[in-house]
């Protein structure tokens, strides 16, 4: 409980990019512009791949799931970012920002996982191709999916049913621009040293364990392919747009959560949050749009159905 001599924390208000205050209309701007992009570049896969037949493939419904929880992830944070830019600093309400930290925890966990089930779906792809469809059924794809969904969602709830019963007396203003975990859990007056060791198991399920199993994954694919006498080029294909994601996505991840932190650090990972918050959702529609080629011809085709709808 709180002391008689504090308050009970009710509101967090976070502090923003305020030295950066010179340059807040053109971040602001380049943000809005690029939260647009997210949105039409991420809500144009779902779409083609819930409509067009071709696209209607394990490797597609694997992206348009990635495509889901980037819309989330970004919908999460950049509208409150911007908010931040344009009133100076932003405030919410304890539960507010504590339902921010939990949906942002989920969706950025949930990539890892879709991100790793994708490297398997390449794995099958290239290194057993003749089983190929009888291994990776729609059945299988849907409970990938889900499974997906459902151990992140468990173990981050897990998580969050100890952060609500900290107290939170006193300070109540945060140096970021969306409810990260860390910065929140210093604001507790309550001992934080379970949940941190809870972050730390949690982590190794949620963030470690994918990626090692990605990286197994390629090991094995890039073996396959030195193998094979032919069709090597087109065989590396298939999954570059896919590993591309991957050293964006887990690239960006690392250099925010898994490098030694102190106060300084603790500033620069503030901006570095930019990259997996913007940077990598803008990526994903760009490479897999621009660099594939059934999804060039979906958005083709779309084309010509709507010019001819026009007509």
């Amino acid at each position: 409980m709180c002391e008689e001599n504090q308050t009970q924390v009710t509101q967090i208000r976070l502090l923003g990019f305020q030295s950066l205050r010179n340059y807040k209309p053109l971040l602001f701007l380049l943000l809005t512009l690029s939260y647009v992009c997210i949105l039409g570049g991420n809500l144009l896969i779902i779409f083609l791949v819930t409509t067009i037949d071709h696209l209607k493939i394990p490797m597609f419904l694997f992206l348009k799931h990635l495509s889901i929880a980037d819309v989330l992830l970004t919908t999460n944070v950049i509208p409150m970012m911007l908010d931040i830019m344009f009133f100076e600093e932003g405030v919410l309400s304890l539960w507010g920002c504590l339902m921010q930290l939990y949906f942002f925890s989920i969706f950025g966990f949930v990539q890892c996982f879709l991100i790793a089930i994708m490297s398997y779906d390449r794995y099958l792809a290239i290194c057993h191709p003749l089983r190929y469809s009888s291994l990776i059924t729609p059945d299988l794809c849907l409970r990938l999916v889900v499974g997906a969904w459902f151990l992140v969602i468990v173990l981050t709830s897990c998580e969050f049913l100890v952060i609500i019963q900290f107290y939170f007396c006193g300070l109540n203003y945060i140096d970021h621009f969306f409810c990260d975990l860390g910065p929140f859990v210093e604001l507790a007056t309550s001992d934080i040293s379970n949940v941190m060791l809870q972050d730390f198991v949690s982590g190794i399920f949620l963030l470690y364990f994918p990626l090692v199993f990605i990286i197994v994954t390629y090991f094995c694919i890039f073996f396959t392919i030195l193998n094979i006498s032919y069709g090597r080029r087109k065989a590396f294909s298939t999954c570059s747009s896919h590993l591309t994601t991957v050293c964006a996505y887990y690239g960006t991840l690392i250099a925010v959560y898994m490098t030694p932190s102190d106060e300084s650090s603790s500033n620069i990972n503030k901006y570095r949050s930019l990259l997996y918050l913007v940077v990598t959702p803008l990526l994903n529609p760009i490479i897999y749009s621009l660099r594939n080629t059934e999804m060039k011809r979906a958005m083709k085709k779309m084309r010509y159905l709507f010019l001819n709808k026009m007509s």
